[in-house]
């Protein structure tokens, strides 16, 4: 059931179908890592390097060059945590037009979902936003323990992404609660599909359209898991 979803989300991310929400996908993902790192960059301007200079005033010039590439690579590496929460905002304004596409092409005698109301969308992804940041930054602390850095990042965002995408590809055709319901009965097939897309997340440049293939994935295993509940009414 994963692996299907996962197949028929990467077989459709560069498809023509998709080509308008890639192209806006990937633009306002881009658009927004480029304004957090100009207005990171500048917090460090800003804050960081007058304080050093006033703590260290007789610093000579070769260690302010030094102390601006440590600053670049810690930088780098916070912009790499980012990336989940950016994603997630990102999908939560285009998360709709992905699961129409999905739904009319690949499941054209189903019902069509409906759009989940802007102000809503926007208060569950600023909601779920809080939780990807809390997260990464228990993950972060994690990065100090050998052996658990790189499985906190999986965890932590395969909990993290798998859930909030799921819902909402849920909540196209059930009530929030109902949606949440069903995720929490398939708990652990939701966290094994939010590995696979932190996975996804995990490769350079792929990172980037992770929405698109989060969002279609999700679609795709709730058609699934609605299929498998209906036939287990049906039988019962």
């Amino acid at each position: 059931m994963i692996s299907s979803a996962a197949r028929a989300a990467a077989g459709q991310l560069f498809s023509p179908e998709f080509r308008s929400v890639f192209i806006k996908t990937l633009g306002l993902t881009l658009l927004a890592l480029v304004a957090l790192w100009f207005g990171l960059t500048s917090l460090v301007e800003w804050l960081a390097l007058p304080w050093l200079h006033a703590l260290l005033p007789g610093m000579p010039s070769w260690a302010g060059w030094l102390g601006g590439i440590i600053a670049a690579i810690a930088l780098a590496f916070g912009m790499a945590l980012l990336i989940a929460p950016v994603t997630a905002i990102v999908a939560g304004l285009f998360l709709d037009d992905i699961a129409e596409v999905v739904e009319r092409i690949d499941y054209p005698g189903d019902p069509a979902g409906r759009a989940m109301p802007a102000l809503r969308s926007l208060v569950l992804s600023a909601r779920f936003l809080g939780v990807v940041i809390l997260g990464n930054i228990v993950a972060l602390l994690l990065l100090l323990v050998p052996g658990v850095n790189i499985a906190a990042f999986f965890i932590v965002n395969g909990y993290l992404l798998g859930r909030e995408f799921f819902e909402f590809a849920a909540m196209r055709f059930r009530p929030e609660e109902e949606a949440r319901a069903l995720r929490r009965h398939y708990a652990g097939t939701v966290f094994l599909a939010g590995l696979v897309i932190s996975a996804f997340l995990a490769v350079p440049l792929l990172n980037l359209v992770t929405p698109l293939f989060a969002a279609a994935m999700m679609v795709h295993l709730h058609k699934a898991i609605g299929a498998r509940e209906a036939s287990r009414v049906s039988r019962g």
